[in-house]
């Protein structure tokens, strides 16, 4: 069966909850296909407290996502996740989704890590104002480094 063409529908972006499991389920399968979340991962961010998570929708359809952890002790939040479906990509649904994070947060601090070779991810960072403060040596499972970003609010 064909896949729908993306069409030129307003997005909107708006908090998900657990009833969103099975959208978030396909979406990080189709993101993140060496290394997406287990089920318990992907449970856990729907639900558990200082989390803020964020859906971005196309209609009835998800089509993109963010998790902010907030850590209040360390007076920072980790960006666990930012995907977009790859259909949905460069219509700056991931700037929103991150910005929409952003003015959530009750803290000024912000980080993230990314793919060293995720050159579209890293320059959206950058333009959006996160630096880059370090590397994980093979920290994905295939032993690819991650970049550390992080940002000022």
């Amino acid at each position: 069966m064909d896949q729908p063409t993306p069409s030129a529908s307003p997005t909107s972006i708006e908090p998900a909850t657990w009833r969103d499991l099975n959208s978030l389920r396909s979406l990080e399968r189709i993101c993140f296909p060496k290394d997406g979340w287990p089920l318990w991962d992907l449970i856990g961010v729907l639900t558990l407290p200082n989390v803020i998570r964020l859906k971005a929708c196309v209609g009835e359809q998800m089509v993109g996502f963010i998790a902010g952890d907030e850590r209040p002790g360390e007076h920072l939040v980790w960006i666990a996740t930012v995907a977009v479906l790859p259909e949905y990509q460069r219509r700056g649904i991931g700037r929103e989704l991150i910005l929409a994070c952003e003015s959530r947060l009750s803290v000024q601090r912000v980080r993230l890590s990314v793919r060293i070779s995720n050159e579209t991810a890293i320059r959206l960072y950058l333009n959006l104002g996160y630096l880059k403060v370090g590397t994980w040596p093979e920290y994905y499972a295939d032993r690819e480094d991650a970049l550390v970003m992080e940002k000022q609010l």
